[in-house]
């Protein structure tokens, strides 16, 4: 992007001529790159100006004077636009530049930003570190470390249940273990009075033989 500024180089008007020192001035004390179109010795370059400089920023003749300050085709301001944004320390955004880190403007600019977005601007500690502490309100702060606490808390409210619940595995474990004795108890019982009672029948088919033996002997 390259800055233009129209000038008259003959200009008969000792403020016309101070108020264009002044503003090339300002921009070699920037070091801002910038292109001189001089509008006295070069029709064209008045012709230009004139037809670009805004309509509502034109006097009340309709002629600008110089000097008009361009960003390329973009209309920047006049003399007096440029005067107000030196004082407020705002020539970069005025021209359309980005302002060079450590300069007043971009500090400025930080905290505009900053209090845009409702986050403090970070300050400089005297060693020229910031403190990390600045970037996060204390109510997140706090938030976060509450948010911790009941994460934990949570966590072990799961490992509880987790012990609870192998607790209950163990015991299921364990009753299921005492109904398989139970019920093998039971058939080992059933098999006792199976035997009992065929031990028992054939002792009764023994004494019938035994009773049907004596009878024949008589």
């Amino acid at each position: 992007m390259v800055i233009k500024v129209f000038l008259a180089s003959s200009s008969g008007s000792t403020a016309i001529k101070k108020k264009q020192q002044d503003v090339v001035g300002f921009l070699e004390a920037l070091k801002v790159d910038y292109t001189q179109l001089d509008i006295a010795c070069n029709e064209e370059n008045r012709m230009w100006m004139r037809q670009n400089v805004p309509v509502d920023k034109k006097p009340t003749n309709g002629i600008p004077l110089p000097p008009q300050i361009f960003n390329e085709d973009s209309y920047c301001g006049d003399y007096d636009t440029f005067f107000d944004a030196k004082e407020d320390n705002s020539v970069y955004a005025f021209l359309g530049l980005p302002p060079p880190p450590g300069s007043k403007e971009a500090e400025q600019a930080a905290k505009v930003l900053g209090v845009e977005n409702g986050t403090p601007a970070e300050e400089p500690k005297a060693d020229g570190s910031v403190d990390a502490s600045a970037e996060v309100p204390v109510e997140e702060r706090n938030g976060d470390a509450h948010g911790e606490e009941e994460q934990a808390a949570d966590e072990e409210e799961v490992e509880g249940e987790g012990e609870g619940g192998e607790e209950e595995d163990v015991a299921d474990e364990e009753t299921a273990g005492d109904e398989a004795l139970a019920e093998e108890e039971e058939e080992a019982v059933e098999e006792t009075d199976e035997v009992t009672e065929a031990n028992a029948q054939e002792e009764d088919e023994q004494e019938e033989a035994d009773e049907d033996r004596e009878e024949e002997a008589e």
